[in-house]
């Protein structure tokens, strides 16, 4: 979002700004080799080189150093009211000077807008200074108390323009953090899914390796098929790495879109068949699946929604692993009704209670590892953020439930 804010205004820059700017320019220049004989070349002089530079920062800031035209400008400018001709009241003179009034007050904005903040608040100052005190060149008032009420009556337009330029430059601070929060927020989001994809195929490793250990000594036979399982884990471990990264990484992203390729997509409602799968053949459970969605059903599950149910059922098949390995069955439920009042989408991930088996059956050996991901704790909250709800606990037969439903709008 902040990147295409960005580049519309980039392209407004370059297709309307500037040639305004350049036109502005051409008409100012033109105007003051019109008007310098009657209103005075000093005048017209001064006038001209604050407009060229207003609008060469207007136009061109990329390019022009806001501070170096700014002091180029004060330079001029106080050289035009200290040295330029004696006040008159001609109206040619009169309409140069609100002209380089005006454009003092836009050179003002800018400062505020874009030059550093030490700069700026050394510089505007200054500029409304002259600003306020130029309408001295067309008269001076008889007693000094009138002089500092005109003065400071023109002094308000260039507090105006500051006040603007500092809002401008508030708005820009504000939507800059915006945009870094939001990215640090997404990167850690991605963080925790790569930690709780990778920890479910690991988990798988270790489980697949804990059997090799039991089946080896005595049937050595079922090793291999067991190593090739292991090796297919570790590819997909190391697929959800590469997807998530390529998440992370910006850069790459645009590098893809320019290259006519997709950005990896989050995942969703169709990989959930596929953990599934891969649950089932590292482990000894029977799954019993129950996901009945026609593609046209999964095309109205929003992808925040599907993202949020793959995840529950990633981390319940995880803790499924875990804490309960010898379980004889587990039942994986996805269901959504859109045609509903209130469409939700429900996920359900439940096991058996556990029987004392022979060693290496039982819960998963992690060497008390701690998890480090979101954990279900942390899916109810993003699930509540969605305007749903995640349950989870024991059930009456001594297994564990995870119960989830998502509104669909």
């Amino acid at each position: 979002m902040g990147r295409m804010t960005a580049n519309i205004g980039n392209h407004i820059q370059r297709r309307v700004v500037r040639p305004a700017c350049a036109a502005l320019a051409v008409l100012a220049v033109a105007g003051g080799l019109v008007a310098g004989g009657s209103a005075g070349w000093r005048s017209v002089a001064s006038m001209t080189v604050v407009v060229l530079g207003a609008l060469a920062v207007a136009g061109w800031r990329d390019r022009v150093h806001v501070v170096p035209v700014a002091l180029g400008v004060a330079a001029v400018s106080t050289l035009g009211t200290v040295f330029g001709d004696p006040p008159v009241q001609r109206q040619s003179t009169g309409m140069a000077t609100l002209v380089e009034i005006a454009a003092t007050l836009l050179l003002v904005c800018l400062l505020a807008r874009y030059a550093p903040a030490r700069a700026a608040v050394l510089l505007c100052p200054a500029l409304g200074v002259l600003a306020s005190t130029a309408m001295l060149r067309l008269q001076v008032p008889p007693t000094l108390l009138e002089t500092a009420a005109q003065s400071a009556f023109f002094a308000l337009g260039a507090i105006a323009a500051g006040a603007v330029g500092w809002y401008l430059r508030a708005l820009e601070s504000r939507r800059l953090r915006s945009v870094r929060e939001a990215r640090r927020h997404q990167r850690l989001e991605l963080a925790r899914d790569l930690h709780d994809f990778v920890a479910h195929d690991v988990s798988g490793i270790v489980v697949l390796a804990q059997a090799a250990q039991v089946v080896g000594a005595d049937q050595p036979e079922k090793v291999l098929p067991i190593l090739q399982q292991i090796e297919a884990a570790g590819l997909q471990a190391l697929g959800s790495m590469d997807r998530t990264v390529r998440m992370l990484d910006d850069s790459a992203g645009t590098d893809r879109a320019a290259a006519g390729e997709g950005r990896p997509q989050t995942y969703g409602l169709p990989d959930i068949a596929d953990v599934v799968d891969r649950f089932q053949d590292a482990g000894r459970a029977e799954v019993h699946a129950d996901i009945p969605l026609s593609p046209e059903q999964v095309g109205l599950v929003p992808r925040e929604v599907a993202g949020t149910a793959h995840r529950i059922v990633v981390e319940a098949l995880t803790n499924v692993r875990r804490h309960a390995g010898a379980t004889p069955l587990v039942s994986v439920s996805v269901r959504c009704d859109p045609t509903a009042d209130a469409p939700v989408l429900t996920v359900s991930v439940a096991n058996s209670a556990s029987p004392l088996t022979e060693a290496g059956a039982g819960p998963l050996k992690d060497g008390g590892r701690r998890g480090g991901g979101t954990g279900l704790a942390g899916l109810a909250e993003r699930a509540g953020a969605l305007g749903g709800i995640l349950e989870y606990g024991p059930r009456s037969d001594g297994g564990w439930q995870v119960t989830a439903a998502l509104p669909l709008d």
